[in-house]
């Protein structure tokens, strides 16, 4: 079978492909460090902190101890370390009192204990724990509106460091003078050490002044405790050539590129070319649904920038500002945007999820687009156009039967999108 005769096949294999390249098991014992003099404690969050911590448990030669913190459904069984739950994107008192204990259990170690840190997407909202003159509601109030604000995670991820008495380097600053080393799948375009779970054991490039312009940018209604912190000194992480993180070390095991190179070996032995478009691809959804189908139709009718047929493949993580009822979900508001713009012209599916496995809802990964995407949507008295405005986008595929639904994958390489342009149209 070829990819026309079942592209939705062909697209769920490449997504598949993706995901499978972050598997903890899998990528992650071939960095393990080597034993410390002392001992071994392991903390974590993240999507993939369970997984993570179970790699690290049938890898690890000797005792090792431990917490880690994953969204509600991605726990699994664990021997030696400890998997809590807590609520993602918006924090809960599960994730205050995961990461308060995270603290305390690397507080008084000596220079030959070692911290291995687990990080992954989603920990900055697992990462719960308040700064000391704010309340977890000025937390979560700040977050519920910066995350349908069009903010993007590098500027979310600011404001979260700076309300945070773990992220942004105060892990390993608590953890001096032990060894830190972070173990870190990443879920950010340009793979930045200090956005991925906002960077809680390396060193915060940007400011208290920063974070309260990125709320004055988005109009962010925010408390006054909370702006009366973000003004405060205190409020400042740490910075570059401060000693309690001249110990700590960070090292990728995973990254979204990845995620698109196995995708694209995988087209490749099948016959179909294969292009990365780019893994750091930001922007409003339906914009980027745009502009992507715009390269899809030039290289269908004009070979640029590659023959037919062939897969654009791309990765990083748009953005919804949402303004209409529906839910969001940046997958699938970039698939309904990008078969509206093809139109069902030259037979062109795609595929747009979530490596996570969650487009912004557990509902859904993402979603498929097939050449009679739109056809079928207007036969059931849907109007693609107004859904796309009104942010409900979910809710059309939905219809279709054209959504991706996974479950929780247990790691995240961020969003992966998968365009198909056969070689020759019916």
């Amino acid at each position: 079978m070829t990819p026309n005769d079942d592209p939705r096949r062909f697209l769920l294999d490449l997504f598949r492909a993706a995901v499978a390249s972050g598997d903890p098991e899998r990528c992650l014992p071939r960095y393990l460090p080597s034993k410390p003099l002392g001992e071994a404690v392991v903390v974590g969050a993240g999507k993939a902190a369970a997984g993570m911590a179970k790699a690290i448990e049938a890898s690890w030669d000797g005792p090792i101890r431990g917490l880690v913190v994953c969204p509600h459904g991605c726990s699994i069984p664990t021997r030696q370390v400890e998997v809590v739950e807590a609520s993602h994107p918006v924090p809960d008192e599960a994730g205050t009192r995961a990461a308060q204990r995270m603290l305390s259990s690397v507080r008084g170690l000596s220079e030959n204990d070692l911290v291995l840190a687990l990080i992954s997407g989603g920990g900055s909202a697992l990462l719960t724990l308040p700064a000391p003159a704010l309340k977890l509601q000025d937390k979560q109030a700040a977050t519920q509106k910066l995350l349908k604000s069009g903010a993007t995670i590098a500027e979310i991820n600011c404001v979260r460091k700076h309300l945070s008495a773990i992220k942004g380097g105060r892990l390993a600053a608590a953890a001096w003078p032990a060894w830190v080393y972070a173990l870190a799948i990443s879920d950010v375009p340009g793979d930045d050490p200090s956005v991925i779970a906002s960077g809680p054991t390396v060193v915060d490039p940007t400011t208290s002044a920063d974070a309260l312009a990125v709320i004055e940018r988005y109009g962010i209604a925010i408390s006054e405790a909370t702006r009366q912190w973000l003004s405060d000194a205190a409020s400042e992480t740490p910075k570059a050539g401060d000693v309690r993180l001249s110990r700590s070390t960070f090292q990728f095991v995973s990254r979204p590129v990845d995620a698109l190179h196995a995708a694209a070996e995988k087209a490749r032995a099948v016959g179909v070319h294969a292009v990365i478009l780019g893994d750091s691809i930001e922007g409003e959804a339906r914009e980027v649904g745009r502009v992507m189908a715009g390269i899809a139709l030039s290289a269908a009718s004009s070979k640029i920038p590659v023959e037919p047929p062939c897969v654009l493949l791309s990765g990083g993580e748009t953005t919804v500002t949402v303004r209409g009822t529906g839910t969001g979900g940046r997958n699938r508001e970039f698939a309904l945007s990008l078969a509206i713009a093809l139109a069902g012209r030259y037979d062109i599916s795609a595929i747009a999820c979530d490596t996570d496995g969650i487009d912004g809802a557990p509902d859904a990964a993402g979603a498929i687009v097939l050449p009679d995407t739109i056809a079928r949507a207007r036969q059931k008295g849907l109007d693609p156009h107004l859904v796309l405005v009104d942010n409900d986008a979910g809710g059309l595929f939905g219809r279709l039967g054209d959504q991706v639904v996974t479950g929780p994958t247990g790691t995240n390489l961020n969003d992966f999108r998968a365009i198909y342009i056969p070689g020759s149209s019916r």
